[in-house]
């Protein structure tokens, strides 16, 4: 019932920025905590953003932390992750996921829903 779609991805030089949109269609957006994950080729699936129901919380892994900002926007059912000062290392498939919880959590196992991904590839 929940369903998510991403937008957003592309090609960027480094230094560049772009702006993911996760799209949700369902009756729960209000309650679900948002995550963004990415999966380079050959590596596991990481977090990268996620934030708590109200937007309120939220947490960054270390390696995009001054770098990304994730937000929502509840009545237009939308989240965002701005992506500034890319890297080639930020090169991946992105996904937006839900949980059932208001409030976030770190492990892809976690997370209930899930997008098809937009690919986003940075070059030096």
């Amino acid at each position: 019932q929940v369903q998510l779609v991403e937008s957003g991805g592309g090609l960027v030089q480094a230094g560049g920025s772009l702006m993911l949109t996760c799209a949700v269609s369902g009756r729960t957006f209000n309650s679900n905590a948002m995550a963004w994950f990415r999966q380079a080729p050959g590596k596991d699936r990481e977090i990268v953003a996620a934030s708590s129901s109200s937007g309120r919380s939220t947490y960054y892994a270390d390696s995009v932390k001054g770098r990304f900002t994730i937000s929502r926007d509840n009545a237009r059912n939308l989240v965002y992750l701005q992506m500034n000062s890319l890297k080639p290392e930020d090169t991946a498939v992105y996904y937006c996921a839900a949980t059932l919880s208001t409030y976030y959590r770190i492990g892809s196992r976690e997370y209930d829903y899930w997008g098809q991904g937009t690919q986003v590839t940075v070059s030096s």
